[in-house]
């Protein structure tokens, strides 16, 4: 019995609501970034480099039937051969850089929004030293409670 009624504290929790929606927005934002990066950023990529699809780049290691050469990893795979993929690694690296970059750019917008202003208020000191035993007093004290001295307003042992 105290298992499920821990079960529904976690559960109602904010934490378990504010992951869930971290979740569903981190889908659909990988799903953006995947489409930037493999319909925009590589088509030009791969012309730049003669015409070329990052996804079709693979490394034969076994031929299927019929055997090859194969034209793209499409056909490969049709075949049932088995494929080294490095560009469909290299498009994936490409995106969880693009993605990390995301990632880093709006967790720091958010840090700035969080950041109190640059300028921090001077914070005035608790203590101050007794300008005849040299103990720490509060600040507000008009007479030491060690040596019981008599201060003046403002006397420090820096003031003698």
């Amino acid at each position: 019995m105290g298992f499920v009624k821990e079960f529904k504290e976690f559960a109602v929790k904010g934490n378990v609501i504010d992951m869930a929606v971290g979740i569903i927005v981190g889908a659909a934002f990988t799903a953006f970034v995947n489409s930037l990066v493999n319909d925009l950023l590589m088509p030009p990529m791969g012309l730049l480099l003669g015409d070329m699809d990052f996804s079709d780049w693979f490394i034969l290691l076994r031929e299927g039937a019929p055997p090859g050469p194969y034209l793209s990893l499409a056909a490969a795979r049709e075949a049932g051969a088995v494929t080294f993929n490095y560009g469909m690694f290299l498009n994936n690296v490409i995106s969880f850089l693009i993605l990390a970059l995301a990632v880093f750019l709006l967790v720091r917008a958010i840090n700035r929004l969080r950041r109190p202003d640059a300028t921090p208020e001077p914070v005035s000191p608790a203590l101050k030293k007794c300008p005849y035993c040299v103990s720490d007093i509060a600040v507000q004290a008009s007479r030491c409670p060690h040596c019981t001295s008599e201060l003046k307003p403002g006397e420090t042992a820096a003031a003698l």
